[in-house]
C-alpha cells in the first residue's frame, strides 16, 4: 500500500495568559499548531468573535496557528438538563459559528460531571527522578471516605481498598491531607473557575437524582442540538473520553469505553460529531484496545491526545513515558496513518488529523518551574520528538 506522507498536525497545548510557556518557546519543539482556548471567559458564555480574532491573531504573531480549540466548556446545567440549559446551549451554537466564521474547525469538549480529570498525586516520583501524574484508588478512596464523607461511599469500594484508604489515612499530617484535597480539586486545567471543598460537596449532592442512562440522553441530546450548527460552521467536534473512565464519587461516566463512544457517533451520524482519541484516558481500563479502536473508529477520529499510562494495579496507574506502558502506543500510530490513507482514498479534506503529545514528565530545569500538571515543557518536548520518530519509522516500513 503506498502510504501517503501527509502526517499528523503536530500541535500542542497552550493556557494563554496563564501559561508559563511562551509561544516562541513552543515553536522550537518543532510543533506548529496551538491547542487552546478562552480561559478567561465565564464557562456557558458566547465567546465574541473580537476575543477569538484576537487570540488568533496573537498566537498567528508568533509563526504558528490556532488548529483546536480545547474546550468549549459545557455548562453543568446542561449536563443535570436543569436551570438554563437551553439558553447555554444555545450560547454555545454562538460560539461555535463564532469559531467557524474565524477559521477555527475543530473544538474539544467533554461532558464529565463536576471534574474534567482527577489524579490523587501531581508530583510522583518516577526511577529516571522525572515527575508524573498519577492516580491511587487507595488515596481516592481515602479522600472520599474520610475527608469527604460522602454518604454511601463505603458500598462502591472493595473491602480490600477500603482497607487500603485506612493505611494511607493514617501516613497522612495535616499539610499531606490539604495537598491531597487540592490535587482532587484541581481537575479544571488553565480555567479562573474551580470549587471549595463545601461547594465540591454541593455539586456531587445535585448529581445524586442524576444516572448514566440520563446523563447519557443529556448528552444525546447536546449533540443532536449543536452538530447541525457544526456542520454549517464547518466545525469539527470531538468529544474527550472520561478521565479516569471509571465512576468517581458516585458521578455517572459515559464515555468510558469503545461502546461508548460507537454509541456516542450513531446518536447524530456526520463526521461533524466526532471524538477525541484520548489513549491516555481510555488506556486506564486495560479492556479498552486502543489500536482496535483506533482502527474501528478511525473516521470519526477528528483529534488525538498521545499518551501513555503504566497500569499498576486495578484502577491505580500513573502516567508514563510516551512509549513505554500498558498502551500500545506503535499500535496505535500505525492505525491511525492507515486511517489517513483511507481519508485520502475516499477524497475527505480532513486528512492531517491534529495530534499533541499529552501531558509528559516533570523534568529537568522544569523541576523548578512552576506549570500547569502535565504540562511542563521538556517533557511535552520529549514525548513529541519520540512520537515523531515513531510515525516516520511506521510511515517508512509501510512503504517498503
Amino acid at each position: 500500500m503506498n502510504i501517503s506522507a501527509t502526517n499528523l498536525e503536530q500541535t500542542w497545548r497552550w493556557f494563554g495568559t496563564y501559561d508559563t510557556i511562551d509561544l516562541n518557546d513552543i515553536r522550537q519543539t518543532g510543533a506548529t499548531g496551538i491547542v487552546t482556548a478562552l480561559h478567561h471567559l465565564p464557562i456557558g458564555s458566547v465567546w465574541p468573535v473580537d476575543e477569538i480574532l484576537k487570540r488568533k491573531k496573537e498566537i498567528e504573531k508568533a509563526g504558528l496557528k490556532w488548529s483546536v480549540v480545547e474546550s468549549v466548556p459545557v455548562h453543568e446545567d446542561i449536563k443535570r438538563h436543569i436551570g438554563n440549559f437551553q439558553s447555554h446551549i444555545e450560547n454555545y451554537k454562538q460560539s461555535i459559528r463564532n469559531l467557524g466564521q474565524c477559521g477555527i474547525h475543530t473544538v474539544c469538549y467533554n461532558f464529565m460531571p463536576v471534574l474534567d480529570w482527577t489524579r490523587t498525586d501531581l508530583e510522583y516520583v518516577t526511577n529516571d527522578g522525572s515527575t508524573a501524574l498519577r492516580f491511587d484508588e487507595a488515596a481516592l478512596a481515602a479522600f472520599d471516605l474520610f475527608l469527604l464523607g460522602r454518604e454511601g461511599a463505603e458500598n462502591e469500594y472493595s473491602d480490600e481498598i477500603i482497607n487500603e484508604a485506612k493505611i494511607f489515612l493514617k501516613n497522612l499530617d495535616s499539610t499531606k491531607k490539604e495537598v491531597l484535597m487540592k490535587t482532587v480539586l484541581a481537575g479544571l486545567p488553565g480555567s479562573e473557575e474551580g470549587y471549595t471543598f463545601d461547594e465540591f460537596k454541593g455539586m456531587l449532592k445535585s448529581y445524586k437524582i442524576i444516572s448514566a442512562e440520563d446523563l447519557k440522553n443529556n448528552l444525546y441530546y447536546f449533540i443532536r442540538e449543536i452538530t447541525p450548527v457544526a456542520m454549517e460552521a464547518g466545525v469539527r467536534l470531538a468529544i474527550h473520553p472520561d478521565d479516569p473512565p471509571f465512576p468517581l464519587f458516585g458521578l455517572p461516566r459515559v464515555v468510558s469505553t469503545e461502546a461508548d463512544a460507537k454509541a456516542l457517533i450513531d446518536a447524530y451520524d456526520s463526521p461533524n460529531n466526532g471524538l477525541t482519541l484520548c489513549t491516555g484516558s481510555y488506556g486506564a481500563r486495560p479492556d479498552n484496545d486502543l489500536p482496535g479502536m483506533a482502527k474501528r473508529l478511525g473516521h470519526r477520529i477528528n483529534f488525538i491526545h498521545l499518551r501513555n499510562v503504566r497500569i499498576e494495579k486495578g484502577r491505580t496507574f500513573h502516567e508514563s513515558d510516551h512509549l513505554d506502558g500498558s498502551v500500545d502506543m506503535a499500535g496505535v500510530m500505525k492505525s491511525l496513518i492507515l486511517e489517513q490513507q483511507n481519508r485520502i482514498e475516499n477524497g475527505r479534506s480532513d486528512i492531517s488529523i491534529p495530534m499533541r503529545p499529552d501531558h509528559g514528565h516533570k523534568m529537568l530545569y522544569d523541576l523548578e518551574k512552576e506549570t500547569f500538571p502535565g504540562y511542563s515543557l521538556i517533557g511535552r518536548m520529549r514525548g513529541l520528538a519520540e512520537l515523531r520518530g515513531l510515525e516516520l519509522g511506521i510511515r517508512k516500513g509501510l512503504t517498503e
